[in-house]
């Protein structure tokens, strides 16, 4: 118990204290936020404890394992299931905090709940399903304090999210289904409801990916995004929802790799170095104090640029950033701020920094759920929510269901629900792909004329069709356009614009594949539910 006491506790002393106390190169350390992996060997494990306690790193930020890194992820790894993640990464952020001077300042990417790195935790429906929501976003501030709970028990300071990109290229490889929406002030509004969710349940936030990550088909994990638009179409759109955060008491601000010339001079530079971005528009013009820290500095996206250890951490710092999160080149970074900062550079990031873990550290909420929450109530809340009839109305549907149908379940997945429940109430003939040949699912309803279409497209980003095969995709396009199609979509929007939907009798939109959005789905086919959810992108 005195192991679980030193955790919570985590005695920590107050910014006037530690401006005195602290070494100057103990205050350079507090800007680094080296990536900690949970599936990891113990001899890297060993190795970050060395780099906490010589070098009074500030913080940690958590992913699942090297080989989930976005950067070696496109690289194809394997990535390696682990049913046990939470618990192991509850005894790692224990074990890590344990040889640190000073409290580390935990951090994870839980945009729809720890799921989004750690296995067998709750997970919530993702920014695109949440955008849909209208004139309910007490709900999404409710995710934010369920996150907010998880990240608790886990020993987590700090979430980057919400996404204030605005998702105005269905092509972008890399933001996509993680934002909002298309549309600014929907953006601006989801974002501040979720934060307001974290915040209340003493959870520090991250608007990202200033200056806005939307409109690219570039990751930048992998290259360069270039944002080719003018400084005044930029302030009205894309920057929209980052102002409106400032203002609404955002913790920290994530600058992202993009190339914005006419925010950077005219400059190619990436962003999240650009002196003019950072100290120019965002502290300047935009008058934001708060806590700046960079996107991970492991992406090819900047990490490319520089060959020499340490020279992008201190072109980073240089530029503004105050944290620098997947610094890879610690020691070397170190050094370099100190023989090129200056005193008042290093102190002023300093003040920010210790002031946000006094924040986070300090914060004492009543009322926490002492376990990690069960989502589902708040999923089918969130679902019920979000549904949308994108094309055809109640009646068509009505209709079609009375006048005889046949199935056909487009998936790689045999545990789907929504067929299944529907039979409990109504007989029909119902076909999976993951059990029937295209040819023989061809073959079986060829004489029916209605045909409820069931689409689950295997991935959420639009690469390769969102997964979908060319075969599927041929039956889906043969079927509508030969039968009365009703489609109900389980997955990202976007995939309609990957067939013509145009001879349908109705297309409802469902977003996730959740248990509770397959029963939600259920209700509405059976028109006991009206559909209110509003389209969040234009297609």
């Amino acid at each position: 118990m005195e192991k679980k006491g030193r955790i919570q506790k985590l005695d920590f002393i107050d910014y006037p204290t530690a401006a005195k106390s602290l070494s100057l190169k103990e205050k350079v350390g507090q800007f680094f936020m080296p990536a900690a992996f949970i599936n990891d060997s113990e001899e890297e494990i060993l190795k970050l404890q060395d780099l906490i306690s010589k070098h009074h790193i500030g913080g940690l930020c958590f992913f699942h394992s090297r080989a989930s890194a976005a950067t070696n992820y496109e690289g194809k790894k394997e990535v390696v299931y682990n049913e046990d993640s939470y618990r192991v990464l509850k005894n790692l952020i224990e074990r890590y905090q344990q040889v640190a001077k000073y409290p580390l300042l935990i951090s994870i990417d839980a945009e729809w709940g720890l799921a989004m790195r750690v296995e067998n935790t709750p997970q919530y429906p993702y920014a695109i399903t949440l955008g849909a929501i209208d004139n309910h976003d007490e709900a999404i501030t409710e995710v934010g304090k369920n996150i907010a709970n998880d990240c608790k028990q886990a020993g987590i300071h700090w979430n980057f999210t919400p996404v204030a990109d605005i998702n105005s290229n269905p092509e972008n490889p890399v933001i996509g289904y993680r934002s909002f929406g298309s549309d600014k002030h929907n953006v601006a509004n989801k974002a501040i409801a979720l934060a307001k969710g974290l915040q209340s349940v003493g959870i520090l936030n991250s608007a990202k990916h200033f200056p806005g990550h939307g409109d690219t088909a570039t990751d930048s994990h992998l290259g360069l995004p270039l944002i080719n638009k003018s400084k005044d179409e930029l302030l009205d759109n894309e920057l929209y929802p980052f102002k409106h955060l400032i203002q609404n008491g955002i913790d920290s601000i994530m600058v992202g790799h993009l190339a914005v010339p006419s925010l950077a001079g005219g400059s190619m530079e990436p962003s999240s170095i650009s002196e003019k971005i950072i100290k120019g528009v965002l502290r300047e013009e935009m008058g934001f104090q708060g806590v700046v820290v960079s996107d991970a500095l492991n992406m090819h996206a900047v990490s490319k640029m520089f060959s020499d250890k340490g020279d992008l951490e201190w072109a980073a710092f240089d530029a503004g950033n105050d944290i620098l999160c997947f610094a890879e080149h610690v020691v070397e970074g170190i050094d370099n701020i100190l023989q090129n900062a200056q005193d008042e550079q290093i102190e002023l990031s300093f003040a920010r920094i210790w002031k946000l873990k006094e924040k986070a550290f300090n914060s004492k909420i009543d009322n926490l759920s002492p376990v990690l929450i069960d989502p589902t109530d708040l999923n089918l809340e969130l679902a019920k929510h979000s549904i949308t009839l994108h094309k055809g109305s109640p009646k068509d549907i009505n209709s079609f269901a009375m006048n005889g149908f046949a199935g056909i379940e487009i998936t790689n997945r045999n545990d789907n629900s929504f067929f299944r429940d529907i039979k409990k109430e109504l007989e029909f003939d119902y076909f999976s792909t993951a059990e029937f040949n295209t040819e023989l699912i061809r073959e079986k309803v060829s004489e029916m004329q209605n045909v409820l279409i069931a689409l689950y497209p295997p991935m959420v980003k639009p690469q390769n069709n969102f997964g979908i095969s060319e075969e599927y995709l041929m039956l889906l396009k043969e079927m509508i356009e030969t039968k009365n199609v009703v489609l109900y979509l389980f997955g990202n929007p976007y995939a309609l614009r990957d067939f013509d939907y145009q001879n349908t009798s109705a297309v409802v939109l469902v977003y996730q594949e959740f248990r509770a959005f397959q029963k939600v789905a259920v209700e509405h086919f059976f028109g006991r539910l009206i559909a209110n959810g509003k389209l969040p992108v234009v297609l």
